[in-house]
């Protein structure tokens, strides 16, 4: 539907997003060592670490050889593999244009715990929906779909460009691309979408992101702020002010009027 690309939202509290970025970075390195590692090494980390319902319910049973991490530990780290460079960099590119104003927002534990949880509601929402599947879930669109409707509910004013149809450029207020998104998601989820994606991790985070950032972000932060440019609109008719004040002698030939003395006080 549309690929973001750069929002005007300028950080306001933090001087860096670096949790954003090291999930980027962790998201990049997991991806590579699984990569790296062929075809059976992958497939061993996606069962081992993909979220599979069945197992989770213990109405499957993995293979011993694949078992490296508690069962519930997978509620987490389904959602940092991917399937293939696309994959990752379609959701990695979601979290850098929209994570960083959604911690600047929370707070760096806060949205790491945020952006965590969202994770978890992705995978436990599938859960319910597919109880017996043994299909195994991987991906963070899960946490990012929680970053998105993060950031509508805090800027949905500000610009941001976007690719529209992978296509045409567009700078628009941030409510409508991703207003869409969410109703995409919505939509493809009760058609019963295609079986590669995952509507339902999209939806359980979601719902996780609306209802943590209402109750994670710093105090002060407003919801639905406005755009940078309509909170700091310069003045059109407004004269320029020197930086230092210039004195200047009168010519001795100037009559002045009034009670005032130019050498004393009133």
């Amino acid at each position: 539907m549309f690929i973001p690309l750069y929002d005007t939202n300028r950080l306001r509290h933090i001087r860096l997003q670096y949790v954003t970025i090291g999930l980027i970075v962790t998201n990049a390195l997991v991806y590579c060592a699984t990569a790296l590692g062929g075809e059976n090494f992958t497939n061993a980390a996606v069962l081992g670490l993909g979220f599979i319902p069945a197992v989770v319910h213990d109405t499957a049973e993995l293979d011993p050889r694949f078992v490296v991490i508690p069962e519930s530990l997978s509620y987490l780290t389904y959602s940092f593999l991917h399937a293939d460079i696309f994959h990752l960099g379609g959701n990695m590119l979601f979290l850098w244009v929209f994570g960083d104003n959604v911690e600047d927002a929370l707070g760096h534990i806060r949205y790491l715990i945020f952006y965590l949880l969202c994770a978890v509601a992705g995978a436990a929402f599938q859960s319910l929906v597919a109880w017996d599947s043994q299909v195994p879930l991987i991906g963070a669109s899960g946490a990012i779909a929680g970053v998105v409707v993060a950031y509508l509910i805090l800027y949905p004013r500000v610009k941001v460009w976007v690719l529209a149809f992978a296509r045409i450029p567009l700078r628009i207020p941030a409510f409508i691309p991703l207003i869409l998104w969410v109703l995409f998601q919505i939509v493809m989820f009760a058609a019963g979408g295609e079986d590669q994606i995952s509507w339902a991790c999209h939806i359980g985070g979601i719902i996780a992101g609306a209802i943590l950032v209402l109750v994670l972000r710093s105090r002060g932060v407003p919801l639905f702020a406005a755009a940078d440019e309509d909170t700091v609109a310069p003045l059109a008719d407004q004269p320029s002010v020197p930086a230092e004040p210039v004195a200047a002698e009168p010519p001795a030939t100037t009559v002045r009027w009034g009670r005032g003395n130019p050498s004393g006080p009133n």
